[in-house]
């Protein structure tokens, strides 16, 4: 299928997200009370959107109070994008519900998958870069998009093994569904980080080869640090902790050389003070703040 998405990028615009350039953060149950007491200056809040398929309940309660202060990005992970099964009709409907109730700036999924029949698997699962899973891959992303009736954003993974029966890099993978479908991309720098330390990459060369112009979000993210069988370093992203000095200067680096781009914050597994998560959006905060002066001074 070819879809005015796919239309829109061949033409190599920039993704426009309707997200402010600044720093957000994912919200967290334990932090609605206090966010809404303090309104905190922050650029916007990203939820999981498998969090809220009830109906209503507190949840969405709280939810909507944040809508009415806050812009929000809305982030799956249960849609399972690289699956051999085609998707889940209902689960795609309760998006479309999301998306229509709250209008986020943005919607995003994973390139992973996590089913297989009739077994759902608590984890986002990497899938082969060959052109039967890239054709999959798009036709599936096709059906997200048509349904929504809006662009999605596809996230990059963080990997651990690679796969003999791949035909194409990752790079070339993603720049072809790119191509296909019209999809933007998200650019999670720390799955940059912990692939490349784990196949022994250059993430700064993985980065500037990276479809920029189809970016309409970055992630950032704690990783947790291991070892494989061999005693080589192994990289787990675990989202458990605070955001690595190694990541950063990648972040730095990216912002430097394309510009402010909204810019998430995880922090999903042993959830600081929302104080602690505040300080780190507001870090991204500055180092996108220091690239937009710096814009302006040059267009001055």
């Amino acid at each position: 299928m070819t879809h005015s998405f796919a239309t829109e990028t061949s033409r190599n615009d920039r993704v426009s997200p309707q997200l402010p350039a600044r720093a957000g953060a994912g919200l967290k149950g334990e932090h609605v009370l206090q966010i809404l007491e303090t309104r905190p200056d922050i650029g916007f809040f990203e939820v999981h959107a498998e969090n809220y398929m009830g109906a209503g309940g507190v949840p969405h309660r709280q939810l909507e109070a944040i809508r009415r202060d806050y812009p929000i990005s809305l982030h799956g992970v249960g849609l399972s994008i690289g699956a051999e099964r085609p998707l889940d009709t209902d689960h795609l409907q309760r998006l479309k519900s999301l998306n229509e109730r709250y209008e986020p700036g943005l919607f995003s999924e994973h390139l992973a998958w996590s089913t297989h029949d009739t077994t759902y698997f608590n984890d986002l699962l990497p899938v082969p870069y060959d052109e039967a899973t890239l054709s999959r891959v798009c036709d599936h992303i096709d059906g997200v998009q048509e349904t929504l009736g809006r662009r999605m954003l596809l996230e990059n993974p963080s990997t651990y093994i690679a796969f003999e029966q791949s035909s194409m890099t990752e790079l070339e993978f993603l720049k072809r569904i790119v191509e296909r479908t019209g999809c933007g991309l998200l650019l999670d720098v720390n799955n940059v980080h912990v692939s490349c330390v784990n196949h022994e990459r250059s993430a700064e060369d993985y980065l500037d080869a990276f479809p920029m112009a189809a970016v309409g979000e970055l992630h950032l993210g704690g990783h947790a640090p291991d070892e494989d069988d061999a005693g080589r370093p192994l990289l787990i992203d675990a989202h458990d902790r605070a955001v690595d000095d190694a990541v950063w200067r990648l972040y730095e680096r990216v912002v430097d050389k394309w510009g402010p781009l909204p810019t998430l914050v995880e922090w999903d597994n042993d959830v600081p003070a929302w104080p602690v998560l505040l300080a780190e959006a507001d870090a991204a905060d500055s180092i996108l703040a220091r690239r937009g002066k710096e814009e302006a001074r040059l267009v001055g």
